[in-house]
């Protein structure tokens, strides 16, 4: 039998109740970063997490995991659906994968916008164009009178579990200051940018400065092993050097064994980030040379390797390249 979700609110000082949709790779290490919250200090004296996700076995998996943790036995719980865990939430958080995953979560059936109450903050990670949560920002206050949130995040799915994301909010300031306490749990910096689809957008700036970066490092990176450098002893220098980016730390297990490391971000969402980007770019008119070249190689590299590896093994597709050409020319 499924959970009920925690009743609405709480006594005063008990804290929020958070609702956490869409637990995918991203969306589960969050859940993680606001239950060690809520197991030590809480939030705001205490609060309570209700998980939904569209496979239930994935909500009931981690909420069995949660609830091991000493303090959250009676804290965590899984809704059935979307408008129960909607109806539960003072702060709703959702997370998934593209623009259509989060409107069929607030619009079908049974979806958030049927639970949604009028005194909570909804608030949106996903990665998804600006219209996008321009329009879902509108329906949300006629439909709800709730407050709604675009606040995209940029850091890894571990640096989401330690609490030190960045976050990019668009929309009411006051909402954001409502939020802001669940935020804080998974994040070390929160930036308001303006109304509503600014953190959208923003969000799609450092993606494609990001997936930029992944097929630069890739190239370099074979450049050096095939010039007779230690891949291990070449990416040191990459991370001691004037690129030592945030993301050439935390990518460096990816980059130096990819056989050993979990998929973090396919290349199929990487594919569709820059897509988004690309498709920004032409309706405001802006140029991405740099973001067209980069497609045209995740492209290449989802053919010969497919779209669910790590989009850091655009260097295992320009090895094997390399490695064909050179079999060629003997």
């Amino acid at each position: 039998m499924r959970d009920a979700p925690a009743a609405t609110g709480g006594p005063p000082g008990s804290g929020p109740t958070i609702a956490l949709l869409g637990l995918g790779r991203m969306g589960s290490a969050i859940a993680r970063a606001i239950a060690r919250r809520l197991a030590g200090e809480g939030i705001d004296g205490g609060g309570r997490l209700v998980l939904y996700n569209r496979t239930a076995e994935r909500a009931d998996a981690l909420a069995a995991e949660l609830r091991a943790v000493p303090g959250l036995a009676e804290r965590v719980t899984v809704a059935p659906t979307a408008a129960e865990a909607a109806a539960a939430a003072d702060v709703l958080l959702s997370s998934v994968a593209d623009d259509a995953a989060l409107a069929d979560l607030y619009r079908r059936p049974g979806g958030i916008l049927e639970g949604l109450r009028s005194s909570s903050v909804a608030v949106d990670l996903s990665t998804v164009l600006p219209a996008t949560v321009k329009a879902l920002a509108a329906e949300v206050a006629e439909r709800t009178g709730a407050a709604f949130l675009d606040v995209p995040v940029s850091g890894s799915t571990a640096t989401a579990e330690a609490g030190q994301l960045t976050l990019m909010a668009g929309g009411d300031e006051a909402a954001l200051e409502r939020a802001r306490p669940v935020l804080a749990a998974f994040s070390a910096r929160i930036f308001h940018l303006g109304p509503s689809g600014a953190g959208a957008t923003m969000k799609l700036a450092v993606n494609t400065v990001i997936l930029a970066l992944n097929g630069a490092i890739a190239e370099a990176l074979v450049l050096a092993e095939r010039a007779g450098v230690d891949r291990e002893r070449a990416y040191e220098v990459f991370a001691a050097s004037a690129i030592g980016a945030p993301y050439v730390h935390y990518k460096r297990a990816a980059f130096l064994d990819p056989a050993a490391v979990p998929p973090a971000f396919s290349v199929a969402l990487a594919e569709k980030d820059l897509r988004l980007a690309l498709g920004l770019a032409a309706e405001v008119g802006a140029r991405l040379p740099l973001g067209e070249a980069t497609l045209a190689t995740l492209l290449e590299t989802e053919a010969a390797i497919g779209p669910d590896r790590d989009f850091s093994e655009v260097a295992t597709y320009l090895r094997q390249t390399a490695a064909q050409a050179t079999a060629g020319s003997t």
